[in-house]
């Protein structure tokens, strides 16, 4: 089947399907994006590489001239098209630079990427040409920076509760503006704000329809809060931002009215993959680091990296950068080769890699010993800092719900007793975590999909794999088989209740990503062996692979068994008692 850019790779997989056009062949950067990235990344690294940034995490700010440095290298205008100034980056010599700067310099990729993945990304997606002509070509060279404005004080995942209102004025000339808004990267110095209000009031019936805007500082009525002490991250600048009755004009309207979380959640998709690789460039330095450490400390009258536990470490380390790197590169090829629905896969890839990059650092610190825990070596500061990527551009906690209830919308509709039943009542928990499910319009192949769950030495489903992954291919196609039964059964089992299972969507959503993750590490090994000629010559990757779909099957199983045997609702309970007590209920003095 050729590649159709309007189904989503994901979730086929929770009909049991594996759309081969779109894994294979893993996707290579063209000779004239290879060169372009590269005459980029040599100025970066010079630059970069003598950026202290120790000092501004211990001062709490952005060393002087920072700023200027990175416009003057062309940072603020990676993904602006040529012809607003721009160089016009793909998503993935996009992710590719975010990758390094990272790498180098935490602080460097947050204030990039909330300018670029989310501060102006609406306009891009879908500003008129008349305001892209306006502030593009500003936006390119850094004269303007740009912030994403959503979270308030009492709205986070819930988007919907956001209280910021924007009133259309009498003449219908401009929208009256107030509120205020929460924890905005680059909030401090930025001067062109996507913000997202409520153009309709809420009801008893229903929530408000939410807009999307492009604020300027230069308007009355906008000022930032302090700037904010941070855990990690700790030299970017994280302020609230407060409207008070700012004017803003009708053609700065992003988008229809009231579509505001269209805006929202498309932006959102494209962004989860630069975060992605931001979190890949972290984990590379990181592991060198330990590395490095392992090579150079001795105990015992050895070098502890030749102790097999260290080498645990590093080996789980190395082969879950290769599957983050796997993965973010494949999701953003797609959107490179035009694929519309690829919101699934985002999701996925932040959660995997942002809990890789957490992992990893943890892990760093560990392999350093005592020294791990002082301030003046890298590894405290590189945990508090990763720590955040769990958090932000959705916690990994809604990126999972919302993995699960769209993979399940699609098989729900068919299941007899459900219908269009279960799929009204997965489209508002879906829109309250503040995104769009995308109902697939051509779902009429599912009588087949059912039968090929049925035959499980079916191996048709993927034929474009290396021979040296035969083993891991099987074991893959036939783990797809049983996830799609697992999805049929958890549907049949809780029906419509389905939203309030979070236990079971958490599981068939770590299932999913397991699965994402093993599909796009055979499809990158597969071309590397090719690439290089023989087995012999990839027999890295080819170890990693091995490993990591190992690993990754290892917890699949252990998701397929809880599915059935589990403490959920003993779980559920002790956390009841929690909640109620406010303290535990147990003490040896008692």
């Amino acid at each position: 089947m050729p590649f159709d850019p309007n189904r989503s790779f994901g979730k086929s997989l929770f009909f049991g399907e594996i759309l081969e056009d779109q894994l294979f062949p893993y996707p290579e950067m063209t000779a004239d994006s290879q060169e372009m990235v590269r005459s980029l990344l040599d100025p970066v690294r010079k630059f970069l590489s003598k950026v202290d940034g120790r000092t501004m995490d211990r001062t709490a700010e952005i060393a002087p001239g920072l700023l200027d440095e990175l416009k003057a290298l062309g940072l603020f205008g990676l993904i602006v098209p040529e012809e607003y100034g721009g160089l016009g980056l793909s998503s993935v010599s996009y992710a590719r630079v975010l990758q390094e700067i990272s790498g180098l310099d935490p602080t460097s990729t947050l204030t990039l990427g909330a300018h670029s993945s989310i501060g102006f990304k609406g306009l891009l997606l879908f500003g008129t040409p008349e305001q892209k002509q306006k502030y593009l070509p500003r936006l390119a060279t850094g004269e303007l920076i740009a912030a994403f404005c959503l979270t308030e004080p009492g709205s986070g995942s819930d988007a919907f509760s956001i209280k910021t209102s924007a009133t259309k004025s009498a003449d219908g000339s401009h929208y009256i503006l107030n509120g205020q808004k929460l924890w905005i990267t680059n909030g401090g110095f930025a001067d062109f704000f996507t913000v997202f209000a409520k153009t309709t009031p809420d009801t008893e019936t229903q929530k408000g329809k939410v807009s999307a805007f492009i604020v300027e500082r230069a308007f009355a009525g906008v000022t930032n809060g302090p700037h904010e002490d941070k855990m990690g991250m700790r030299g970017s600048s994280t302020t609230s931002m407060y409207f008070d009755n700012v004017k803003v004009p009708v053609e700065n309207l992003l988008g229809e009215e009231g579509k505001g979380f269209k805006v929202a959640v498309s932006i959102l998709n494209h962004g989860r993959t630069g975060l992605g690789a931001g979190a890949v460039g972290g984990q590379k330095r990181i592991l060198e680091l330990a590395t490095a450490r392992a090579n150079e400390r001795k105990q015992f009258g050895r070098t502890i990296g030749s102790f097999g536990l260290i080498k645990e470490k590093l080996g789980r380390m190395a082969m879950n950068a290769y599957a983050c790197e796997s993965l973010c590169y494949w999701a953003a090829a797609n959107i490179d080769r035009g694929s519309t629905d690829y919101s699934l896969e985002g999701a996925a890839t932040k959660v995997f890699c942002s809990e890789a990059l957490w992992t990893a650092t943890d892990e760093a610190l560990q392999i350093a010993g005592g020294m791990g825990y002082m301030r003046e070596e890298p590894w405290e500061q590189a945990c508090r800092d990763a720590r955040i990527n769990r958090i932000y551009e959705g916690t990994n906690e809604i990126n999972r719900l919302y993995v699960g209830l769209t993979g399940v919308q699609g098989p729900g509709e068919f299941l007899k007793g459900l219908g269009k039943e279960l799929s009204e009542v997965l489209k508002a928990p879906i829109k309250s975590l503040g995104l769009f499910g995308q109902i697939r319009d051509d779902l009429k192949g599912y009588a087949e999909r059912k039968v090929r769950q049925t035959v499980p030495y079916d191996r048709a489903q993927i034929t474009k794999a290396h021979p040296a992954l035969r083993k891991q291919v099987t074991q893959i196609e036939d783990e797809v088989q049983a996830f799609a039964s697992l999805v049929e059964t958890t549907l049949r089992r809780h029906g419509k209740e389905i939203v309030e299972m979070q236990f079971a969507t958490k599981r068939l959503a770590d299932i999913a990503i397991d699965l994402l993750a093993c599909l796009a590490v055979i499809s990158r090994t597969s071309a590397i062996i090719q690439k290089r000629g023989s087995v012999e010559k990839a027999k890295n990757e080819l170890e990693m692979t091995t490993a990591f779909c190992h690993e990754a099957r290892r917890r699949i199983h252990a998701n397929f068994r809880s599915a059935n045997r589990n403490a959920d609702e003993e779980i559920k309970s002790v956390a009841d008692a929690m909640l109620a007590n406010g303290k535990t209920s147990h003490d040896i003095l008692d």
